[in-house]
């Protein structure tokens, strides 16, 4: 009888081996494929074919109908017309179970992972084979990352993984269950520059062992890196599928929006020297004692725009907080116009000219009320202005309605409650809203996740227009090639310490990357 961890590489093998017999060989066709919920028709007779050993990016704007899609051959949703084949036979997906059985396997972009569970606890859970031994479990894993290029700690816990090893987990549960097509859905979301290259090499050993993959995402250059091919969706229809060697950005983005957009990040001139902003050996702790920002000191000028740059949970959630007067500082002093607001509330610091817009996991946690309509949102700012026991709606209602046009905002009126608002639609409402309040420092955080490529550049174009204004942007995001072009200054954080200041213009994805995770840090002076 052979050695188990033989017999579990001959298994891993023998599927592999299967898998590349059928490259070339369609994986799954959707024909005709219609979802309608009440009247909002979300997929439109679309179109899609993905093969064995190749690599298919899936492109659209905010509510093209590409999660509908993918939940469709994941099991969540089922089609009201349309046929999807597997393999070549007509299949019958009714649920995630029965997409695993057919060896569809699906990475969403907040992992579905046990914290407390170890990674091997995790990539078995729901399984028969949970009941195996650890050596056995250990060895089968090994023979799967071995076959697949992975890296992971089968003991090591989740809670203490990067974004990164959660990734990893997620992708060896799913090819545990022998998964031959992966979707993965905005994968690279939160990931540096090198843990994307790492997660591109697992894909490329994916493709090579004949698997099928699709990737949605909104980073053009990574549609270019990474496909063989491209389906573009657009208010639900499938517009075309083109070949990425015969591609560029531009036809893309003109396939996905209908018209030609500009794809040009302005950077005007910062005009002034003196800061606005000074922050002072700021230490910031969490709920539970640790250090979410230690000791960090930076400042910024008017009409400049600084990138905060740093994976997730780095401290920007709290650096933010703090600034905005709603989280207790431990040690240090922010000045704002060479005055100490330490202690001051949110509604003083906001009557100073301080605006922020950020935009967490839940996006109607923090700034907006999901339960009230555009005009009542748009009077949580100016409500305190007021005089005598009645309010005036007519300034809010006439705010709302400019920000309707202005931004593209998609919604049947601003009186419906903007909790029935996509995610996207409700950033636009609540940015919007911070820029038209006029402040003199604006923070932003993540102010263009989950938005299209449309919708992302004309928040920018806005950014850029209150840089004019000598506004001054804090700008937190995720995406290192936005952060490079719209940035004047560019500071990394990493565990809650500045590791670097870098000048936008002249830094590369691959330095800040290594910032980011702590590789390389410099005198932290400003």
């Amino acid at each position: 009888m052979p050695h188990l961890m033989e017999k579990a590489a001959a298994d891993t093998g023998s599927a592999v081996q299967d898998t590349q017999d059928q490259s070339g060989r369609n994986a799954i066709e959707c024909k005709g494929i219609t979802k309608r919920f009440g009247t909002v028709v979300a997929n439109d007779q679309i179109d899609l074919t993905v093969r064995y050993g190749e690599v298919l990016a899936l492109l659209g704007e905010n509510g093209s109908g590409k999660t509908t899609l993918m939940n469709m051959l994941s099991g969540i949703y089922h089609p009201d017309e349309g046929v999807i084949l597997v393999d070549g036979q007509e299949a019958a997906i009714n649920s995630p179970v029965d997409a695993m059985d057919m060896g569809i396997g699906m990475i969403y972009q907040h992992f579905r992972l046990v914290d407390v569970f170890s990674a091997m606890e995790n990539i078995v859970l729901g399984t028969k084979e949970k009941r195996l031994r650890d050596k056995e479990l250990k060895e089968k894993i090994s023979g799967l990352c071995q076959s697949f290029g992975l890296e992971i700690q089968p003991e090591k816990r989740v809670f203490e993984m990067s974004v990164s090893e959660k990734q990893t987990v997620e992708i060896l549960k799913v090819l545990y269950r022998g998964t031959r097509i992966l979707i993965l859905d905005e994968p690279t979301a939160v990931l540096t520059p090198q843990e994307t290259q790492k997660l591109f090499q697992i894909l490329r050993k994916m493709k090579e062992q004949g698997c099928a993959v699709i990737i949605i995402t909104h980073k053009l250059h990574e549609v270019l890196e990474i496909s063989d091919r491209v389906t573009i969706l657009r208010k639900g229809k499938s517009i075309d599928t083109v070949n990425t060697a015969e591609t560029d950005e531009k036809q893309l983005t003109e396939l996905m929006v209908g018209k030609a957009v500009s794809l040009e990040i302005d950077r005007p001139p910062v005009n002034h020297k003196s800061p606005i902003l000074k922050v002072v050996n700021l230490t910031v702790k969490k709920t539970d004692g640790t250090k979410a920002i230690d000791d960090i000191s930076f400042e910024i000028r008017k009409g400049e725009i600084l990138g905060v740059a740093g994976v997730a949970g780095s401290g920007q959630k709290e650096l933010c907080e703090a600034i905005a007067g709603l989280m207790k500082i431990e040690k240090g002093a922010i000045l704002y116009e060479k005055e100490n607001i330490i202690g001051k509330t949110p509604a003083e610091i906001i009557q100073m000219g301080i605006s922020m817009s950020f935009v967490p996991e839940d996006r109607l946690g923090m700034g907006l009320v999901a339960s009230m309509d555009m005009v009542e949102n748009m009077m949580l700012k100016s409500y305190g202005k007021g005089k005598g026991p009645f309010v005036d709606r007519k300034p809010a209602r006439e705010l709302a309605n400019r920000l309707v046009d202005k931004l593209g905002i998609v919604t049947p009126g601003v009186d419906t409650p903007v909790r029935l608002l996509s995610g996207g639609n409700v950033q636009k409402v609540l940015l919007g809203r911070e820029i038209e309040s006029c402040p003199n420092l604006l923070i932003t955080a993540y102010p263009v996740r989950g938005l299209d490529i449309n919708s992302s550049y004309t928040i920018y174009d806005l950014l850029n227009e209150q840089k004019k204004k000598d506004v001054a942007v804090i700008f937190i995001g995720e995406d290192l090639d936005v952060l490079l072009e719209l940035s004047d200054v560019i500071m990394v954080l990493c565990h809650g310490r500045i590791t670097g200041f870098l000048d936008a213009r002249k830094a590369t994805k691959e330095q800040v990357g290594l910032y980011m995770t702590g590789a390389f840090s410099q005198e932290v002076t400003q």
